[in-house]
């Protein structure tokens, strides 16, 4: 791992995972042979499975769980909180206890396109493409292709285009 690299002493590796500069990965898993991009964030209890391919400037909050083969494009961000605040009424500033992580599934074959944004308590199925750019709101059935802010969806797979 190059010098660059923040890797915290309780993340879990699995067997030649490749991350290369400047990302920042704290109390996370990631599965075999998963490479990671430079300046990707990956935060507590977040999983990325084996063989995936987390692309630069990416964000895995935490409740994120991506599972075998994804692929993930440059500047992906999830969102585990549909109502941050920095604050509480009080006028202090929030903490863990303050809030609730919604998680995020993202499952086996799917791919997502860069600069797509990914809401708490969405479900991306197995095989199904995300398009760049789109806005998921609500989750995406196996083996789909969604687009577009909200996404929507686009067609469904046929067995020779999908997993």
């Amino acid at each position: 791992m190059d010098t660059f690299n923040r890797i915290a002493p309780d993340v879990r590796l699995g067997r030649a995972v490749k991350i290369f500069g400047f990302a920042n990965l704290y109390g996370c898993t990631v599965g075999d042979e998963s490479r990671i991009g430079c300046f990707v964030e990956i935060q507590k209890n977040a999983a990325v499975g084996a063989r995936c391919k987390i692309s630069s400037h990416s964000f895995i909050c935490e409740g994120v769980t991506i599972e075998d083969d994804v692929f993930i494009g440059h500047h992906v961000c999830f969102i585990n909180d549909l109502f941050p605040r920095a604050s509480r009424p009080d006028g202090n500033l929030q903490t863990d206890v303050d809030w609730d992580v919604i998680p995020i599934l993202v499952e086996h074959r799917a791919t997502i396109g860069s600069g797509a944004v990914i809401l708490g308590g969405v479900t991306i199925g197995a095989g199904a493409i995300v398009g760049a750019g789109a806005v998921v709101t609500k989750s995406v059935a196996p083996r789909t292709i969604v687009a577009g802010n909200p996404a929507r969806l686009i067609r469904t797979l046929n067995e020779a285009e999908a997993p």
